[in-house]
């Protein structure tokens, strides 16, 4: 009886939530929030960013209407896959820095990797709280741990953040290396107000923008790098580049701020992030490629699905398109992220990696070449050498029924 009581409560609580999801979208337009004041350009229209190449519309299978489908998304009543309550994982700990031109990186989880090149370290979308979400202990829940614990992480030099949402622009954790290490925060145009906003100070571009290491660190004092025993520390690059996404925090925000993807060049070769992304004109890697060969690629494979059978969103990328980013990109090695760290869609937890296991044999890829699938596995980045593809005969259907 109590169970039962404990699960209405529990439906009530999730009711009230879709509700309040709902009743932002109507808020009154005083409660907006504006990021970003400037000029209109190609992506932006003088008031919200969109993506050039088409815009979002929000996940909902043929036939029904987005907002029922919203709903019973948010109260598991989708006939989802099971996900397990907790995995298990064995965290790293990192040394403090890899060699001058090695490259060294570990997946922490979700789309948060600490890529260790030149003397730099650098982390991605750092996310360490339990929750994504703005009204924590609702909305998604972490299911795998760090795979580096907070306080084994090396001094942080460079943080890159690709755009709002919860599970990407994370504040606690943000506040928390801001206070330990003052690193140099990358973003694009507007996040840089939320940021700041909590007290953390961040450098804001556009898509084709860049900065150098010693510009940052001109502007920023105290995020001074610090390469080992190195005699001089290497100096780097960050490049923010196009991808195909959106933002929003409240609901009343969307698409105020710009959402984005990075190539960082250093002394040990080129990184590329995706940040989060979907399809769009798949024209967008080739931007980065004119930055330079890509050593390593940081590129999403999960929260695609939203239905059975959906193999992409307008919003996400699939392990099928992953694998066309990766040939795009010519790059070198990837690591496959956003996957199995918080349930943000259909698909069960290892759909991804079967699929791009599958789509990896299918175009040739050696295995190799997506290099790491376990949460707080360490890898150290080949050098950059070509790709050998041959096209085999794949079996699509079979892949697609994967759940």
């Amino acid at each position: 009886m109590l169970i039962l009581v404990l699960r209405r409560l529990a439906m009530a609580l999730l009711f009230a939530l879709v509700a309040l999801c709902l009743a932002i979208t109507i808020v009154p337009p005083f409660l907006d929030r504006i990021y970003y004041r400037g000029p209109p350009s190609r992506h932006y229209d003088g008031a919200h960013f969109f993506n050039p190449d088409g815009e979002i519309s929000p996940p909902s299978p043929p036939g029904q209407k987005p907002q029922g489908f919203v709903a019973r998304w948010l109260l598991g009543a989708d006939d989802r896959p099971p996900w397990p309550d907790m995995v298990a994982v064995k965290p790293s700990k990192p040394d403090p820095f890899a060699a001058p031109r090695g490259m060294r990186a570990t997946w922490v989880g979700h789309a948060t990797v600490l890529v260790q090149a030149a003397g730099l370290n650098i982390l991605t979308d750092p996310i360490w709280s339990d929750h994504a979400s703005p009204l924590p202990p609702f909305g998604p829940k972490r299911v795998a741990q760090p795979g580096i614990r907070f306080d084994d992480l090396p001094k942080i030099d460079l943080v890159l953040v690709s755009h709002n949402h919860y599970d990407h622009l994370d504040l606690p954790t943000l506040k928390r290396l801001w206070r330990r290490d003052g690193p140099a925060i990358v973003t694009s145009l507007g996040n840089d107000a939320i940021l700041e906003s909590a007290g953390i100070p961040a450098t804001a571009l556009d898509w084709g923008q860049s900065v150098t290491g010693a510009a940052l660190n001109r502007l920023a004092p105290q995020a001074v790098i610090q390469c080992g025993s190195y005699e001089h520390c290497p100096d780097y690059r960050v490049h923010v580049t196009r991808n195909h996404h959106w933002s929003s925090r409240t609901g009343t925000d969307r698409n105020r701020a710009l959402w984005s993807s990075f190539v960082i060049t250093t002394r040990a070769g080129n990184i590329f992030f995706a940040g989060d992304t979907g399809a769009g004109d798949m024209l967008w890697p080739a931007e980065a490629v004119r930055i330079g060969p890509i050593r390593l690629a940081i590129i999403p494979i999960g929260a695609f699905r939203f239905w059975p059978g959906q193999m992409q969103s307008d919003a996400h990328i699939g392990p099928e398109q992953a694998v066309e980013v990766f040939q795009r990109l010519r790059a070198s090695t990837a690591i496959p992220i956003h996957w199995g760290t918080f349930r943000l869609s259909y698909e069960q937890r290892d759909t991804p990696p079967r699929m791009l296991e599958a789509y990896l044999r299918c175009a040739g890829i050696p295995r190799p070449r997506f290099a790491s699938l376990r949460i707080g596995q360490q890898i150290m980045v080949p050098t950059y050498s070509a790709v050998p593809q041959e096209k085999r005969h794949c079996d699509t259907g079979a892949i697609k029924a994967l759940r």
